[in-house]
């Protein structure tokens, strides 16, 4: 298989953690015969140094001719700390997602057993704790009417949804569920919200052609208890947009570190992948950095390419650098490795280098100890 890549590696920790996943891709294609074909371009504060814009046309035209986007982070102290700064980073990001049509924002959440000492939870409300957000992108109160009094007495935002927004997402997220372990949440308001009560009546209706996946609903603030209080009864959570955003943040916790989660966002005839976590300007170019995310993102991407069993040995060694303690400063502060290092080691087990063992002393040279 020949798949092209936009590859977008960001500001801050962007670059590092983008670098690993493409060393992993390319383990990838080595053993099972695939070629990626990568094409960088600019976006965030690289882009505005190098061009004036966030995101350039020439960054737009290169993602609607790949099969897919990866993306590292977005951010920069220097516009950030600039109130008067006209353009500023994140509206990179924005303006791609709009450009390309990315309507459903999907995160997995898995919780890890030997990391549980890292999640505010206690571990037994932990186990088996493995679902995933589906977050509607493109519609509802981020992007209805507007307005304020001039006298600044009163504000309105409007929340607007078609059927056909609604459809389109719901009908992913039962075919993730079909794949998963058949179970489909919705999350809505519909006991107040008239938007929500369409939500609930569009899934009822799409739920009758998907009889192996059980479909039941959530109020928003009763998913918000559920996910601290029992967050394994879930598989996939379906929502609209504001739900979706504050629920899948709250799901990211539960991890123990940001830096392990991954993110697709998804459209008709495009798709970008990214990490959840943000620039991490304090940490760029340390070599401290988690790629996880990253690289669990750059998995759900080929998951996308219908390389499914390529996927789940890039998750399977992901798991295996975990579960071994290979970790970064983000999870183990005292003994941890660096960012390439992680990047060597999932590489190494996805080229097939890592048998059964590890020679753990030759790794202690690329290793940082605080003793």
């Amino acid at each position: 298989m020949v798949k092209k890549i936009t590859l977008i590696y960001g500001d801050g920790i962007g670059p590092e953690v983008t670098k690993q996943s493409v060393r992993v891709l390319d383990a990838i294609a080595e053993t099972f015969n695939h070629e990626f074909i990568y094409e960088r371009a600019l976006l965030g504060a690289e882009a505005i140094d190098a061009t004036g814009e966030a995101l350039p046309q020439q960054t737009i035209d290169s993602a609607l001719s790949a099969d897919a986007v990866l993306f590292g982070a977005v951010g920069h102290p220097k516009y950030d700390n600039d109130p008067n700064a006209k353009v500023r980073p994140e509206q990179g990001i924005l303006s791609i997602r709009k450009a390309l049509q990315l309507y459903a924002n999907v995160r997995p959440v898995k919780a890890y057993s030997n990391l549980a000492h890292l999640s505010p939870l206690k571990p037994k409300l932990l186990e088996k704790v493995d679902f995933i957000i589906y977050r509607e992108l493109t519609g509802g109160i981020y992007f209805g009417e507007k307005e304020t009094a001039t006298d600044n007495s009163w504000a309105k935002d409007t929340c607007i949804y078609t059927r056909t927004e609604i459809e389109r997402i719901t009908h992913l997220a039962y075919k993730a569920a079909m794949t998963r372990k058949g179970k489909l949440t919705l999350v809505d308001k519909a006991n107040v919200l008239d938007s929500s009560r369409l939500w609930r009546k569009a899934v009822q209706e799409i739920a009758a052609a998907y009889p192996d996946v059980k479909t039941d609903f959530l109020f928003v603030d009763n998913a918000a208890m559920q996910l601290i209080l029992n967050p394994s009864q879930f598989d996939v959570i379906l929502t609209e947009n504001m739900f979706g955003d504050i629920l899948s943040d709250e799901g990211s916790v539960l991890s123990g570190s940001i830096g392990l989660l991954p993110s697709a966002s998804i459209g008709d005839k495009a798709a970008l992948f990214e990490p959840i976590h943000g620039s991490y300007p304090q940490a760029a170019g340390q070599d401290i950095a988690n790629p996880i995310g990253s690289i669990l993102s750059a998995a759900l991407m080929l998951d996308h390419f219908g390389l499914h069993t390529e996927a789940d040995v890039v998750r399977e060694a992901v798991d295996w650098t975990l579960i071994n303690g290979f970790v970064t400063k983000d999870i183990d502060p005292v003994n941890f490795y660096f960012t390439s290092t992680v990047g060597d080691l999932i590489s190494d087990y996805v080229s097939g280098k890592i048998p059964g063992g590890v020679n753990r002393t030759n790794i202690e040279y690329r290793k940082s100890t605080i003793i």
